[in-house]
């Protein structure tokens, strides 16, 4: 089976949508509630993609240090610390889990 024509017809779906995104009037930009709601959006699909990327391995479900990481770095954002301290804990406790033995 060909993988190219499926390439050409997401990239055409991919620049159909772009270009819809210019055809929205201006009017519904500009309305607060859809900047709530892309702001909630963002939000949500960041959220998503941090948890796929921490739990998933491949096909199937890991627990490893990745989840000690997430874990450490949720209490460090619901301290309020700094962005960069946030990641640097994360990362530090991922390292620490790691060393510990945990895959």
């Amino acid at each position: 089976m060909n993988l190219w024509p499926w390439i050409l017809l997401a990239c055409l779906v991919a620049y159909l949508t772009k270009l819809l995104g210019y055809l929205v009037p201006e009017s519904w930009l500009k309305n607060p509630r859809m900047t709530r709601v892309a702001g909630t959006l963002t939000i949500g699909l960041l959220a998503a993609l941090t948890t796929v990327n921490t739990i998933a391995s491949g096909q199937a479900i890991a627990f490893d240090a990745r989840v000690g990481a997430l874990v450490a770095a949720a209490i460090a954002l619901f301290l309020k610390a700094p962005f960069l301290v946030v990641v640097i804990v994360g990362a530090a406790a991922a390292a620490l889990l790691r060393l510990a033995g945990m895959p």
